[in-house]
This record gives structure tokens, C-alpha cells and sequence, in this order.
């Protein structure tokens, strides 16, 4: 499961409202997104979706089990997924959010759309959290091994009102950056949160790109970026870093680069692949 993006420029305003849920959607807003999309090659085809669906087939061919794709906010829906799995004759259904750290804002309405749609026709297992799965954590590390420059890990922020009941989301990115450090011997490195949206409400900090400009002014030039909390190329890694980052960063004579994203590569598909088959193998729900 994935978040999901429009397929086309002519489907984000449909998918905007979809993310939106019925609230009111200011045109400014709308018009940023579309100019972003439009910015990133995005007209009749988004090159990004292939992301998703180039990670699915492999990870189908990893496990030598059918694998199927359900989206938060654009089609095929999770439901969607959930039917065509029922439909393969499943009986037993493995869930997995390609978002490594739980939050009950994000990762809880992955399973709980899920939930409604199975309703009770298959037994799930879904895999909450992989914040410090073994693979994932090696995976990054060896990205960041030797590098000399101060490396920023970075993952989406949430509303400030999250921490407020105990969630764990702010906890695990703590965890997961710690351990990616032990691993790949870092003795420079930081973390800040990107993308947030425009809610009026506060959210998570510190921003990526008022962490930049505190960076620079404790006398640091070169940044190295590790999106944590993402898997793969999309709209968050594509515009907000390599854009709006970047761009922040020229301003301030900083050079700045990202690691490359998981995305379908080999060892993070086998890392998925552990997940599922750690889950499937459990023999009780999760």
C-alpha cells in the first residue's frame, strides 16, 4: 500500500480533493500543486506511479506470491487491492505500507481501509512498523558510509498534535536515525522534518529548510540528505528536496546532494520480501 498520486496533470485537482476529504480546497494551493506536477514532467503519463508498480513485480517475483497494489488516495484503491486478492482465491492476506515508522494518522488508516475492505473474507496479517528491520537500516547505511559531508536525515512531518497522545511516529524516525548512524559510523549528522502542508495548525519541526539555514550558520557547507522516511521517488523526494532544498541551499552557498532512493532495488525488495514472509509465516493475526 502507497499513498498514491494522480496518473495525470488533469487528475490533480480529483486527487487534491481526494487528500482533502470534502474540506475546503484554496485555489492557491491547488495551483501550486499543479505547477509542481507540471514542473516534474507530469502530463499524460506520471512517471512516478511506475515507481510503485515496478516495486510491486518485483517484490511478486521475490516471494513467488501474487502481490498486489492499494492506494490511499488515487486508484487502484486499497480496496481494489483487497478485492483482486479475494478474487486470486486468498485466504490469508499479508498488509504492508511502503512507510517504514507507525503513526495513527498514517500507517492505522492503511490497515483500517484494509480492514473494511477485506471485511472478514480473509485472515490478515499486517506488518505495523519496520523502523529497525535489520535490512532497512543496512540498506541506508551502506549509502552512507565515508561520506564527509553532514548528512540530513529527513522524513514527512506530521501535525504537532500527534505527539499529544502518545504516538510513537516522532519516537521510531529517533530510533531509525540512531541506528542507520551506529551502523554506518556517522559522527555528523542531524534531522529535520519536510512536506508540510498548508493546514494552518502546527506541525513537526524543525522544517528542512529553515534546518539548512541553521546549519549554515554553524559554519557547515556540504549536506548529504537520507529521506528516512521515504521508499521511493515521489512528489517529497522529486520537488521538496530536490527542488526546494536544493534551491534553499544555493542560496546560501551550501552544496547539496540526497542519497538515491530504495525504490525497486534488489536488496530493499528482499527487505520487503522478509517482511511479508516474516508475517505470513506468524500463523496468528498481527
Amino acid at each position: 500500500m502507497a499513498y498514491g498520486s494522480p496518473e495525470r496533470l488533469a487528475d490533480v485537482p480529483a486527487y487534491y480533493a481526494d487528500i482533502r476529504g470534502g474540506r475546503p480546497i484554496a485555489p492557491e494551493h491547488l495551483d501550486d500543486l499543479v505547477a509542481r506536477y507540471r514542473r516534474l514532467g507530469v502530463e499524460e503519463h506520471n512517471p512516478l506511479n511506475a515507481i510503485t508498480e515496478q516495486t510491486r513485480a518485483a517484490l511478486e517475483r521475490e516471494l513467488g506470491l501474487p502481490v498486489f497494489t492499494g492506494m490511499k488516495h488515487w486508484t487502484p484503491r486499497i480496496s481494489d487491492g483487497a478485492d483482486a486478492a479475494i478474487d486470486s482465491g486468498a485466504d490469508v492476506v499479508a498488509g504492508l505500507v511502503l512507510a517504514p515508522h507507525y503513526s495513527h494518522l498514517s500507517i492505522a488508516g492503511y490497515r483500517g481501509q484494509l480492514e473494511e475492505a477485506l471485511a472478514g473474507r480473509a485472515e490478515l496479517r499486517f506488518v505495523e512498523e519496520w523502523h529497525l528491520h535489520e535490512p532497512f537500516i543496512e540498506w541506508h547505511a551502506s549509502r552512507l558510509r565515508g561520506t564527509r559531508g553532514h548528512v540530513v536525515f529527513t522524513a514527512h512531518s506530521l501535525p504537532a498534535r500527534t505527539l499529544a497522545g502518545g504516538d510513537p511516529y516522532a519516537q521510531q524516525l529517533a530510533e531509525t536515525c540512531a541506528a542507520i548512524a551506529q551502523r554506518a559510523a556517522l559522527s555528523d549528522w542531524s534531522f529535520s522534518y519536510q512536506s508540510e502542508s498548508p493546514t494552518g495548525e502546527p506541525w513537526l519541526r524543525p522544517d528542512i529548510l529553515d534546518h539548512l539555514s541553521a546549519l549554515h550558520a554553524q559554519g557547515i557547507r556540504d549536506v548529504l540528505v537520507c529521506p528516512v522516511g521515504f521508499v521511493s521517488d515521489h512528489l517529497e523526494i522529486r520537488w521538496d528536496i530536490d527542488v526546494e532544498a536544493q534551491e534553499r541551499a544555493a542560496e546560501l552557498g551550501m552544496t547539496l546532494q540526497r542519497i538515491e532512493m530504495p525504490n525497486a532495488d534488489p536488496e530493499f525488495v528482499r527487505a520487503l520480501a522478509e517482511l511479508v514472509s516474516s508475517a505470513l509465516a506468524a500463523g496468528v493475526p498481527s
